[in-house]
């Protein structure tokens, strides 16, 4: 006879008797006779060591039971390509016939690598987070940031993908920009946190190539602009030092030596340095005189390149301080960096450092809008999926009217945001290839910052309510919503916060001394005329007209002509131009006739939405959302 123990814990746990072959109460299990066994207390261990498997396999089939009773089937989505229909819509509206055909095989391609390939490899970054190591066993330092195998292919896909390089090859002239910002689009949702560091790659190429691409700088251009993964470089922006934030005029302490030979040392402390794996990066310093003395302000500001590693791998004079505990993103190493004479190369003018980074901040901002949406879509996806297979009070979520009404509201966003981000890449590709007009230009002057403070807000509304979609299942760590949400925070935050996009917004206003603001009516004017004319969008082409209207005179009661009085109204103002230029973009062809939710889930009747969702940011004018109709044309 032996004495069955157990922790308390576990005393309202059923467990299994050998002689009945019944589960009784732990509680009434408290002597058990085991037949045939002798005294000794080897095989008194033995029976102990027997039973207890019985009892563990028992109570695992207990639990394996109950957790069947609980079990939620998993939203899957699918090529993501193929599944989204605003993007095949817009693509077949504007492209060229025969740059289409090629798009559309080499996207969906790109769709099934998303599906198969990439998607496992970014959930494995995010398991994985990268680990610093200071020293080694024998106390030498060596500040080795150390990344997953996941995220060092992650690198090389992009290389593969051209990622980068499609951009900067122009192979579909003007499109070309376009196309990479589909790619990326489709990409930044399964990369892992990996579309950060392309998104500075992106940026540091742009300087470069608007500095006319010096021959010192002839290699590292094409290492970023590479399909080779054996070449490939991604590219860091030191930027953010101790004192923090976006105004780098005022918080930029590192300085510059010169050195004999042309190239200089530089000293200081980044406080923030994303992807601090890359192999190179951009960073702003201040040129020391022959006292050592530095100008203040942005005039004493210039762009420096630099390797972060020599060809051994060595680090180029910098100490690694820390990486930064973050709430999201943290599939990618951010750190604290002390620069100790780390040779560097002046590529901008002398104090003109900050209308050199100018290009980067442009492209860097673009990305997060890229961002933004890119997750706002995924997460509507997802929630689409799972309410044709979630059964609650009896039915499915995709017949409950409420529930599909809320996320009518969250496409309408996202489609918004879609069309907005399509112009700005389309205006940029003109740009870029010198085909744009002055018109086109101020126009995107004024875009980035109003699209990069407006969605970046709206991703992080939209994965909030598209969490909420899934109950309790959202709040989950290993479903990887909350995944989503975390990393969708930083876009509102990164590459300057709503306030100060909002300012940037009354600067371009002011410098083009209200010639961008008049571009910007004359365009949406344009559009919605061309709405009026459709009957079933007549009436919110009107709503629109009136908001303009509104907004005019708001402008005129302010005062357009003295910007800094505008500073309060700043945010709302900013506000009001993205969601008048969103409803324009709206009411386009291509925004219509696609059924969002998919062929098996159809809305029923239900009110229209009056645009007054608080779930979004206050503003200070706002047309109203168009009636159910319109909002989603093709559901039945």
């Amino acid at each position: 006879m032996f004495a069955c123990r157990l922790p308390w814990w576990r005393s309202s746990v059923t467990c299994k008797s050998w002689q009945s072959g019944h589960f009784v109460p732990w509680g009434s299990c408290q002597m058990l006779t085991v037949k045939g066994v002798n005294t000794t207390v080897g095989q008194e261990q033995q029976a102990g060591m027997k039973e207890k498997q019985m009892l563990e396999d028992s109570e695992m089939h207990l639990t394996r039971r109950d957790a069947e009773a609980l079990f939620q089937e998993q939203p899957k989505t699918g090529n993501p390509y193929l599944e989204d229909t605003l993007l095949q819509s817009y693509l077949k509206t504007h492209l060229p016939l025969k740059v289409l055909e090629e798009m559309h095989q080499n996207l969906e391609r790109f769709g099934k690598r998303l599906l198969n390939e990439i998607q496992p490899l970014g959930w494995e970054c995010e398991l994985n987070p990268p680990v610093f190591r200071q020293f080694d066993a024998w106390g030498r330092r060596v500040d080795h940031i150390h990344t997953c195998l996941a995220w060092r292919r992650m690198k090389e896909i992009s290389a593969e993908e051209g990622l980068i390089a499609e951009a900067y090859e122009r192979r579909y002239t003007h499109w070309s920009r376009l196309y990479q910002a589909v790619k990326l689009y489709l990409f930044s949702s399964s990369s892992g946190g990996f579309s950060c560091p392309l998104a500075m790659t992106d940026g540091a190429a742009k300087v470069i190539e608007s500095l006319g691409i010096p021959g010192s700088l002839k290699n590292a251009f094409d290492r970023l602009t590479s399909r080779d993964p054996e070449m490939f470089w991604t590219s860091g922006q030191w930027m953010t030092e101790r004192r923090g934030g976006s105004d780098v005029a005022n918080g930029t302490e590192t300085v510059a030596r010169k050195q004999p030979d042309g190239s200089y040392r530089l000293y200081g402390f980044k406080w923030f340095t994303s992807a601090a794996d890359s192999d190179m990066a951009l960073t702003l310093a201040r040129i020391a005189d022959a006292e050592g003395q530095c100008t203040q302000g942005s005039r004493g500001l210039s762009l420096f390149f630099l390797r972060v590693r020599d060809e051994q791998g060595k680090l180029n004079n910098i100490q690694v301080q820390r990486l930064k505990d973050k709430l999201g993103t943290r599939q990618m190493a951010t750190a604290e960096l002390w620069l100790q004479g780390a040779r560097a190369e002046l590529i901008s003018a002398e104090g003109r450092g900050v209308a050199a980074i100018a290009n980067m901040l442009n492209i860097t901002r673009i990305h997060n809008v890229i961002g933004a949406v890119a997750a706002m879509r995924r997460m509507i996806s997802l929630s689409r999926d799972y309410a044709c297979k979630r059964v609650a009070f009896g039915k499915l979520l995709k017949n409950h009217p409420l529930h599909v009404q809320t996320m009518a509201r969250m496409e309408v966003q996202v489609r918004g945001a879609f069309l907005l981000l399509m112009d700005i890449v389309r205006l940029l590709g003109l740009t870029e290839t010198n085909l744009a007009s002055e018109q086109e230009q101020l126009l995107l002057r004024l875009l980035i910052p109003v699209a990069k403070l407006y969605t970046g807000k709206q991703a992080s509304a939209v994965a909030i309510e598209a969490m909420e979609s899934f109950g309790g299942q959202g709040y989950m760590e290993d479903t990887g919503l909350p995944v989503i949400l975390r990393d969708a925070l930083v876009l509102s935050i990164w590459e300057g916060t709503t306030n100060v996009l909002s300012l940037d917004v009354l600067r371009s206003l002011a410098k083009s001394q209200g010639q961008v603001m008049a571009v910007f009516l004359s365009t949406v004017k344009k559009k919605l005329e061309l709405a009026s004319g459709i009957k079933e969008l007549s009436p919110a082409a009107q709503r629109a007209q009136e908001a303009i209207g509104s907004l005019q005179q708001f402008m005129t009661n302010m005062g357009i002509g003295r910007a800094l009085s505008m500073e309060l109204a700043a945010r709302d103002f900013s506000y009001s131009l993205a969601r008048i230029y969103t409803g324009r973009a709206t009411r386009e062809p291509q925004s219509r006739g696609m059924g969002w939710v998919g062929r098996d889930l159809k809305a029923h009747p239900v009110p229209p939405c009056h645009g007054r969702d608080t779930s979004h940011c206050p503003r200070l004018l706002q047309p109203q959302c168009p009636a159910w109709p319109w909002a989603l044309p093709g559901i039945q």
